[in-house]
């Protein structure tokens, strides 16, 4: 249903999405459907229509979305593996705040036939996991060629994990500074300098663009999803979760100049950032600016400045987004906080690079997903 009203009413599926497909294939047992933003738009899953998914760390905060239920139902230990999709951030957020591990992989790394997309050309579908070698297990059982799926591509696939175990010591990592190193609360810094500690790394690069990189993801994906939902806002706007509808709305309003000069700027981007990865194999970025908020916070202060949750929550996440690369969100777990995470983040095609450092990291204790004990 994505979460939504209107899909409610529609006729059942008659087959499986091909991921559920091949889960299937491998023996997984489908348990249930969770809650989720209202087609995919949103950070912190508090569903009108279905009520808010609570964090299992603490059931007055939110779990983080779009994708909430999904990795609420792994950090409480309901299940060992979900999926989730990922736009803007709607794997990474709710695997920080629920203090798991979520893989965003390389756009078009699997098949998204049977899925509700948002946003086309940034939508993918990911796993969440309690353990690094689940994370790996799914990965390998879901990359594949689909010709339904016309953005799923055949580069590279190769098993992940045969080379988990393979350490670290041919890894150029550095952690990302300027724009990822601001704006946050203080413990989402730490959280980055404990995993730069553990890795040995004392460099910090910029990413360039980054600010701009997050406002033309927000053009695209606007305009993108407007364009998508047109005719049921146009004939059932009451049935859209009010706080979806009107951003959905806004889409169409966008001018046609705007929605090129982004498109055109990501190009630039793409190439910017890439340039980087010619030396870098791994970059370090915490994955939200503050842990999770409480359910029905409308602003945090960050920086000194006041500002909506629902929006900023992707600060780090969404300059990411919209360029296919593959990132992993690590937890990590901080003394007087509730979760957070850590963004790894690769070149297009280095998940197994990505899934060897989580992996050095696990081993390591550095970081873990624990399962809390569930609040009466």
């Amino acid at each position: 249903m994505a979460g939504s009203k209107i899909h409610q009413s529609y006729p059942p599926a008659t087959e499986d999405a091909f991921s559920v497909k091949r889960l299937k294939e491998a023996g997984a047992v489908c348990v249930g459907a969770l809650n989720m933003d209202e087609y995919a738009y949103g950070f912190t899953t508090e569903n009108s229509h279905y009520g808010p998914t609570r964090n299992p760390h603490n059931l007055e905060h939110i779990a983080g979305g779009s994708s909430g239920g999904s990795a609420a139902a792994v950090a409480a230990g309901m299940v060992p593996l979900t999926l989730g999709t990922d736009t803007n951030g709607s794997i990474r957020v709710p695997a920080a705040f629920c203090g798991i591990f979520g893989l965003q992989a390389t756009y078009g790394r699997f098949s998204r036939t049977g899925a509700l997309l948002f946003a086309e050309s940034f939508d993918r579908i990911g796993p969440f996991a309690r353990s690094v070698r689940d994370l790996a297990l799914c990965f390998d059982l879901l990359q594949g060629v689909d010709p339904e799926d016309k953005v799923c591509i055949s580069e590279s696939l190769e098993p992940t994990i045969p080379h988990l175990e393979s350490g670290i010591s041919d890894l150029k990592i550095a952690r990302a500074g300027g724009y990822f190193a601001t704006g946050g609360m203080p413990e989402v810094f730490r959280a980055v300098d404990m995993v730069a500690k553990s890795l040995g790394v004392d460099e910090a690069v910029e990413i360039p663009y980054a600010e701009c990189g997050r406002a033309a993801a927000y053009i695209i994906t606007g305009v993108e999803g407007g364009n998508f939902h047109f005719e049921n806002l146009r004939r059932r706007a009451q049935d859209f979760d009010p706080n979806v509808r009107d951003r959905f709305l806004a889409g169409p309003l966008v001018p046609g100049a705007w929605y090129l000069k982004a498109q055109k700027f990501r190009t630039i981007y793409k190439k910017a950032v890439l340039k980087l990865f010619e030396t870098y194999d791994v970059l370090l970025a915490p994955t939200t600016p503050t842990p999770a908020t409480k359910i029905g916070q409308a602003t945090m202060v960050l920086d000194g400045v006041e500002m909506a949750v629902r929006p900023n929550i992707g600060l780090y996440t969404q300059p990411l987004s919209f360029i296919g690369l593959p990132i992993i969100s690590v937890p990590m777990h901080l003394e007087g906080s509730l979760p957070l995470g850590v963004m790894l983040v690769g070149a297009p095609h280095s998940e197994a690079k990505l899934l060897r450092v989580a992996r050095y990291l696990e081993k390591a204790g550095v970081v873990a997903a624990h399962v809390p004990e569930i609040q009466s």
